[in-house]
């Protein structure tokens, strides 16, 4: 008897170890080699359960690799993962671990490629762990965005009682076609944007997973689920087509870019309509497609909250109530209609603004100067505001449109399926616009559509339509932020210190104050050297305050700058040509040390010829700056031009502030000191930025001569300038424009030769004609002498 105990225990050891061996198989929860890690797969899971314990919708089940587990599928959890109107798991090899996501490792499973057995094995979890508790399974990659709320309005319109197998149809590529073991009438949903089977059918193909797992025909991880799903449950992927293209490759949409999917513009239409987007393949595109999409939902509830302030204005109207005092109104004595007020946390938006109807006509003007105009769009901008009335549309105009006419387009094609008709945006073939200050922007748009109705009497055609929209303000948003600065110091209470050590630091910061210019001073020969190029003809005075600026500003602070003059004869001047000879003369001795060169020449002046003789003088590796004597600079300014011209990689064209005859403004500049030209000067009654001018440049002698220099054949007046801008558009240097404040353009009559070329002489007349002043004031003279104009 007690050798038959012996053996009864011994027997009984091995079987409770057996079943507690399979009973870790069968949970499918494997300890990680280090269980010392305070977050742990079971630590994640019962998080995920109490996340997902009031919704019991959707059960995503995220297929994954160990390799993936931190990255890709981190990604995944910590955006829409998190959002699921159910529970989301992910699925992987069978020692995977991870402290980021709540994982099943799944036995006997590995990471190799196609992935048939974890997809068959995960279905069977599923349905042994979590069939009652969903009414819908998704089979998702860890490389697929999913909008959940839009896949949860989605499947509330589906009875989940019947047997569904949702995704994009699938029949194989044109290689593949024929062979992958399919009949006529039997298609596949393919895995990568997304799987979808109610309850169900899960119930129906689980229990045979393993059978048909035993039973494959191809490699292909999703051909054959569809195969299973068509045997066990008797139904096939979706059908269901919209025009030509299927609705499920619209809303389940795969991009076909591979690795480039989703990491440029997002503002497209397949972003918006798509419930679920694949391929995400990096990890940092998950997070900006994420927040990008986040956006679009904080635009719906501002639209929303828009749309009921207008049905609260309206109905207080019928009240007898005017909108602009509906902040004080209330629905019944000592119960108002806003009781949180303007400021407070609970604000709900002023209806003085939001509730007003969308009209044409809604904004009154009362003056003449109130009246708001309308701009032309067609493949250009027309603008009576600008001094170039014909002008290229805008990035962000153009962007501000696409935006409107994607809206547009939603809102249209929104009942489209329940008329059996799509429209399709084709273009814009003209439209006005124009800003409200108050309430928005109003747009009038012309379009041409293409109508398509695919059902009874099927049809395409074009047609043109006119859209008018508006763009309601919905007002500015201030959000204050308490900063307090991350130091040591900001975190530790002088109050709290020995009084010896509070006055220790009282004087330490006493002499760090007095310290501070010494060791802040600016050391200027440490800056890149700049060499000015500075063409010059006569013009004495003008020349004169050039150097003088030159004197304060770089001789005085010691910039680190050298000055090449290229002095012409002038026939018509030759007191000029002595007296800016005398006035270098006599600047370089009163510095000897400051690297002020003249270089004479007889020729007859043109601009392209003085530069190049100012390069000849120059090295290779020389910052080069072509100035003309009528431009007044800052210290900033040669800050930007350092910072801005890059050797063998940028050129800088500052956009310049040219200032408008002073005749026309009762004022002179002529021989004025170049501090009169400050920053404050810069506004539309005064000048203009001069986007076309291209004379004043900055780049290096290496760069200048790849792009081939100015083309010395030209005389006369410019021209040399424009073709040397578009020689480096078509280089491989990036072209840097900004409107630089500190480079002020002073105005000087220009004279145009009737022996120009045509060309030459356009373009002189148009610089004239563009410099007398702004529109305003020309307009006010015009009036003022209407009568001695034809």
């Amino acid at each position: 008897m007690g050798r038959r105990k012996k053996i009864l225990k011994l027997l009984l050891g091995v079987l409770i170890g057996f079943v507690a061996s399979n009973f870790n198989t069968l949970t499918t929860f494997s300890e990680p080699p280090c269980a010392s890690s305070q977050i742990t797969p079971y630590r994640l899971i019962e998080e995920e359960d109490a996340r997902a314990s009031n919704k019991n919708l959707i059960f995503v089940g995220v297929m994954t690799a160990a390799k993936y587990l931190d990255t890709r599928a981190k990604a995944v959890y910590d955006t829409w993962g998190r959002e699921v109107p159910g529970k989301v798991m992910f699925f992987s090899s069978e020692f995977s671990y991870s402290e980021h996501v709540p994982l099943v490792p799944l036995a006997g499973v590995d990471d190799s490629y196609p992935p048939q057995k974890k997809s068959f094995l995960m279905l069977k979890y599923m349905y042994e762990h979590y069939i009652d508790q969903y009414e819908w399974f998704v089979r998702a990659d860890d490389d697929v965005y999913v909008r959940t709320d839009k896949l949860e309005e989605l499947l509330r319109s589906v009875d989940s009682r019947k047997p569904w197998f949702i995704g994009q149809t699938g029949r194989g590529n044109n290689e593949e076609f024929g062979q992958l073991s399919l009949d006529n009438d039997e298609n596949f949903c393919m895995g990568g944007p997304g799987v979808i089977m109610s309850r169900e059918t899960l119930k129906s193909v689980a229990p045979f997973a393993e059978q048909c797992l035993h039973q494959l025909y191809t490699t292909h991880e999703d051909v054959e689920l569809g195969r299973c799903v068509r045997r066990f449950a008797g139904i096939s992927c979706t059908w269901s087509y919209e025009a030509s293209d299927s609705i499920m490759q619209v809303i389940l949409y795969h991009n076909q870019s591979g690795e480039a999917a989703f990491s440029g513009d997002l503002k497209q239409k397949e972003v918006h309509r798509a419930i679920t987007l694949h391929p995400v393949k990096q990890p940092h595109s998950m997070y900006r497609l994420h927040k990008y999409l986040k956006g679009l939902k904080v635009q719906k509830h501002l639209q929303e909250n828009l749309l009921l302030h207008r049905d609260i204005a309206i109905s207080m109207q019928e009240l007898g109530h005017r909108i602009s005092s509906l902040d004080k109104a209330q629905i019944v004595p000592d119960l108002p209609l806003f009781p949180i007020r303007r400021g407070s946390p609970g604000y709900l938006g002023d209806t003085n603004t939001l509730g007003v109807p969308t009209s044409l006509n809604r904004y009154t003007p009362h003056r003449l100067e109130d009246v708001l105009e309308w701009e032309m769009i067609s493949k250009n901008l027309y603008s009576h505001r600008d001094l170039n009335p014909r002008r290229r549309i805008g990035s962000s105009l153009k962007e501000g449109l696409g935006d409107v006419v994607r809206e547009i387009m939603e809102l249209v094609n929104s009942y489209s399926k329940q008329r059996g008709r799509v429209i399709d945006f084709k273009d814009i073939l003209y439209g006005y616009w124009r800003v409200n200050p108050v309430y928005g922007v109003d747009l009038i748009l012309d379009l041409l559509l293409v109508y398509r109705k695919y059902r009874g009497h099927k049809m395409t055609v074009q047609v043109r339509r006119h859209a008018y929209v508006q763009q309601t303000f919905s007002g500015i948003f201030i959000r204050e932020v308490d900063y307090r600065p991350n130091t040591t110091q900001s975190l530790v209470s002088t109050e709290s210190l020995p009084v010896h050590k509070q006055i220790v630091n009282q004087l330490f910061s006493k002499i760090t104050e007095q310290l501070q210019p010494i060791f802040s001073y600016h050391n200027s020969s440490t800056e890149t050297l700049i060499n000015f190029i500075l063409p010059l003809s006569g013009r004495f005075n003008i020349f004169k305050r050039f150097m003088n600026m030159y004197e304060q500003v770089c001789l005085t602070d010691r910039e680190n700058t050298r000055l090449f003059i290229v002095l012409f004869k002038n026939e018509d001047s030759p007191e000029d040509h002595r007296l800016s000879s005398e006035l270098v003369r006599g600047l370089t001795t009163r510095y000897p040390d400051s690297p002020i060169r003249v270089v004479l020449s007889n020729e007859t002046f043109s601009r392209g010829k003085a530069l190049q003789l100012g390069v000849n003088e120059l090295s290779e590796e020389s910052l080069m700056l072509f100035i003309d004597v009528d431009m007044v600079f800052d210290k900033q300014s040669l800050q930007r031009i350092r910072r801005n011209t890059v050797l063998n990689k940028q050129v800088y064209f500052p956009i310049v502030y040219s200032l408008y005859n002073p005749g026309l403004l009762n004022r002179s500049y002529l021989g004025a000191d170049y501090s009169e030209f400050t920053p404050d000067i810069i506004n539309e009654q005064s000048g203009f930025w001069r986007q076309f001018g291209f004379g004043i440049v900055s780049l290096y002698k290496s760069d200048y001569l790849s792009l081939g220099g100015f083309n010395l054949m030209i005389s006369g007046w410019g021209y040399e300038d424009v073709t040397f801008f578009d020689n480096a558009v078509r280089s491989n240097l990036k072209i840097f424009r900004v409107a630089d404040p500190g480079l002020i353009h002073v105005f000087h009559s220009v004279k145009c030769d009737s022996r120009l070329d045509l060309s030459q002489k356009s373009m002189c007349l148009g610089t004239k004609a563009s410099t007398l002043g702004s529109v305003s004031r020309l307009q006010d003279i015009f009036l003022k002498y209407k009568d001695l104009f034809r």
